[in-house]
């Protein structure tokens, strides 16, 4: 690797509050494990712990922040201790009381400079992305975590939202469960407004995770960062499989050594 690049390993997944699924029918039959606690869920998060724990950054959907249904567990709280990440950002974008707290959530062995919550427009509420930036002025890097609507028309007033945020800055990661594939108009028109790139090789099928057909989750970045790597991890924790990338970013004073971030840990919870 050229001493002008740094290397990083990103990781998006939506971990489904750590419940797996194996057939379709069982989002009725075992619709109960939405609201109620089970141990294979803990036995689960204890596995994605250690699969994310061989990243730099992680962005995570449909984690819960506290409720019933999660044990009453802070699952990126959790996921970042077993992890071993020192920084760990998440607020529930979906607040329904003791029944679920669903949130977006990064893991990260960098200290950033902004971290802010916003809420998606939409048709239906309850959407948010995390926004993230490493370093100041035109050497940062931004960063976007999100999960998207279900309906078209929904994901491109998102995106537009998602382009005008990102702006003409240089250095920028998009990643999330985006619910469209990467040839989506509206995923398209957010390429075109910010020229994000997604790898040569992006028809990767996510979902479902028992017999993968469709490309729901990516990873684009802008021209200035280098894909080295893209693959999807056949591990059956939840509906979708993870997305993994390589990436080289040139060298810039936004990274603080991952020796130097060891030991802390930072929650956030804001607004």
């Amino acid at each position: 690797m050229s001493s002008d690049h740094q290397r990083l390993r990103l990781l998006s997944y939506n971990i489904q509050t750590g419940l797996s699924t194996r057939k379709y029918s069982e989002y009725l039959t075992r619709s109960w494990k939405h609201v109620l606690p089970v141990p294979s869920r803990m036995h689960n998060l204890d596995n994605i712990a250690q699969l994310l724990s061989g990243f730099d950054i992680v962005g995570l959907q449909e984690v819960d922040k506290g409720s019933l249904r999660s044990g009453f567990v802070d699952q990126p709280a959790y996921l970042a201790g077993r992890g071993g990440f020192p920084f760990v950002y998440g607020e529930a974008n979906r607040r329904l009381g003791v029944l679920g707290q669903h949130a977006n959530a990064v893991l990260t062995r960098f200290r950033p400079t902004l971290v802010a919550q916003h809420r998606l427009p939409g048709l239906l509420p309850g959407r948010g992305l995390m926004q993230l930036r490493f370093g100041e002025g035109a050497d940062a890097l931004h960063l976007y975590i999100l999960h998207l609507a279900l309906g078209r028309r929904g994901r491109h007033l998102q995106l537009d939202f998602v382009a005008d945020l990102i702006g003409d800055a240089r250095h920028v990661i998009v990643m999330g469960d985006l619910n469209c594939q990467g040839s989506s108009p509206e995923l398209s028109a957010l390429r075109e407004r910010t020229g994000l790139r997604l790898p040569d090789a992006h028809w990767l099928p996510t979902f479902p995770s028992w017999n993968p057909r469709r490309p729901l989750d990516h990873i684009l970045v802008s021209p200035s960062i280098t894909i080295e790597r893209v693959e999807v991890l056949h591990q059956t924790y939840s509906d979708h499989l993870p997305l993994a990338m390589n990436v080289l970013l040139p060298a810039a004073p936004w990274r603080t050594p991952v020796a130097d971030a060891r030991g802390h840990r930072e929650d956030w919870a804001g607004a």
